[in-house]
C-alpha cells in the first residue's frame, strides 16, 4: 500500500492531534447548550468514508450521544470526480428536536453535504452542525456552510484515513495522493 502513495500530505500524528482540537471544540460547542441539550446530541457520520474519522472523533466527545450512520455515495468505483449525490439507506427517522452533527470524510464539490443538510432540516432538529475532516477551498460547485474543519488542502484527489479509491486505501494511517501507476 505505502508504495502506492506519491506523497503524504498529512501524517497520522497532525490527524490525532486535529481530531482531539476538533473534540474538544466541538465538546464545548455542546456544552454551551447547557446539561439539558447535551442529552439530546446525534451524531450522523456519512458512510463510508467518514468511518475511520468519526470512530476516532466520538472517543474525544465526553457527551452521551447517539449515532444514526447515513450511507452516501458520491464518488463509485474508480471515478476520482464526484458524480453526484445517492443516498444508500434512508436519513435517520428520530431527528426532530435533536442536536444534530453530520460528520462527512471531505468536502469537494459540496453537493453531500447540501442535499444532507437541506433533508436533515426538514426533520426539525434543534440544531445542525457539519463537520468535515478535509476542505478543498474554493472547490465547492454548492454553497455549504461547515462548522468544523479539520484540513484544508490542495485540490488533489486523496486516499487514507476512511477516504479510498475503488474501495481500497480507507486503511492507509495518513491522508495521501497516489501515484499515477496506482490509479
Amino acid at each position: 500500500m505505502e508504495r502506492d502513495i506519491a506523497r503524504v500530505l498529512i501524517t497520522p500524528e497532525r490527524i490525532r492531534e486535529r481530531v482531539r482540537e476538533l473534540g474538544a471544540r466541538i465538546a464545548a460547542d455542546l456544552d454551551a447548550l447547557g446539561e439539558d441539550a447535551a442529552e439530546h446530541v446525534t451524531i450522523i457520520p456519512v458512510m463510508t468514508g467518514a468511518i475511520v474519522f468519526v470512530s476516532d472523533l466520538i472517543r474525544e466527545l465526553p457527551v452521551k450521544l447517539r449515532i444514526e450512520i447515513i450511507g452516501v455515495s458520491s464518488y463509485p468505483g474508480k471515478s476520482m470526480e464526484s458524480k453526484g449525490v445517492a443516498l444508500k439507506s434512508e436519513l435517520p427517522r428520530e431527528l426532530a428536536g435533536r442536536h444534530l452533527i453530520v460528520i462527512d470524510d471531505i468536502l469537494d464539490s459540496g453537493q453531500t453535504l447540501d442535499v444532507l443538510t437541506t433533508l436533515i432540516r426538514e426533520r426539525g432538529p434543534a440544531s445542525l452542525r457539519t463537520c468535515v475532516l478535509l476542505r478543498k477551498p474554493g472547490k465547492a460547485k454548492v454553497d455549504v456552510r461547515v462548522d468544523y474543519v479539520g484540513f484544508d488542502i490542495p485540490d488533489e484527489f486523496v486516499v487514507g484515513y476512511g477516504l479510498d479509491y475503488d474501495g481500497l486505501y480507507r486503511n492507509y494511517p495518513a491522508i495521501g495522493v497516489l501515484k499515477e501507476s496506482a490509479i
